[in-house]
């Protein structure tokens, strides 16, 4: 006979029950902190983070969307829209990173750099806005990436809830989709400075150079997900998914692309054939380089 304490009861698998489970921890944990301030970037997670704050704390939750250079276009549009509809407070926070050396050089760490300049300036609005805590969408499947960002995060005491209440991926997209968000199923959107390999110096030209040339494959190729990275000399790497491929290597296209990119300002364009993977850019680092988020970076913060 099996042991009672290995039976899996029907409510455990259901699916429905399980993000409902995690949907009142992620509230309870909301409410625990007072009043907050979530960096909302229009991506899922710090949708659902938003939406839950709105859901616990009412008027004592704020959204903050950071408009930066290496935003991509239409992103911050969607955050005002997504606050919108969640009927949260926005703000919009200008930041200046690409005024820091520290940030233009294009470090390994060049993150930490970004997420100090946001989370300095949104601290020192906190009476004016009227939050106790700030807090992200960091969640579990960022561990075992390189992410030198929730370093600033544990300096100013960030916290991050879905962390917290042990949220996948998977898990925020399922409560996302449940609550009707729009961002639901978006793929991933890092910011445009991620694009461009490290040591080569990050400069507003350059991000909106990236901007304009993933917007032009979009409207041309009609796919969610690609990438253009920068390398030293103005060679842009496009990455698109495998089965893409074949699509931009047609001759007709392959010379308006070329045409168009050069137009841009890049001075030669390639293609990897390796496709589309989200962050490669960190394979190249050497391993002390890489900062993972792991528990003590994630406890810190609470």
């Amino acid at each position: 006979m099996a042991d009672p304490a290995d039976v899996v009861t029907s409510d455990e698998r259901d699916p429905v029950v399980q993000v409902s489970a995690q949907r009142d921890r992620l509230l309870e944990t909301l409410a625990g902190y007072r009043r907050v301030a979530v960096a909302l970037s229009a991506g899922v997670d710090s949708s659902v983070v938003a939406r839950a704050a709105q859901l616990a704390l009412g008027d004592g939750a704020c959204a903050v969307t950071a408009d930066s250079p290496s935003l991509a276009s239409g992103e911050l549009e969607e955050a005002v829209d997504i606050a919108r509809r969640i009927g949260i407070r926005h703000h919009i926070l200008k930041t200046s990173e690409f005024n820091s050396p520290d940030y233009s050089q294009n470090p390994s760490n060049r993150c930490y750099y970004c997420k100090s300049e946001l989370y300095g300036q949104l601290w020192s609005r906190r009476s004016e806005w009227n939050f106790d805590v700030m807090v992200n969408g960091a969640n579990l499947d960022d561990r075992g990436d390189h992410r030198p960002g929730m370093l600033a995060a544990s300096e100013f005491e960030v916290r991050s809830p879905l962390l917290e209440c042990g949220f996948t991926k998977a898990d925020v997209r399922s409560l996302a989709r449940e609550w009707g968000l729009p961002v639901w199923d978006k793929p991933a959107a890092p910011c445009l400075s991620s694009r461009v390999a490290y040591g080569v110096t990050v400069t507003e030209e350059l991000v909106r150079q990236i901007d304009a040339a993933e917007a032009w494959l979009r409207r041309d190729l009609n796919i969610r997900e690609l990438r253009v990275r920068v390398e030293a000399g103005s060679l842009a790497r496009i990455e698109v998914p495998l089965a893409d491929i074949p699509r931009l290597t047609d001759p007709e296209r392959r010379s308006r692309l070329t045409e168009q990119f050069r137009s841009l300002g890049f001075r030669a364009v390639t293609l990897d054939l390796e496709g589309f993977r989200s962050g490669n850019l960190n394979a190249t680092l050497p391993a002390g380089d890489l900062v993972m988020l792991t528990p003590h970076i994630a406890s810190s913060a609470r």
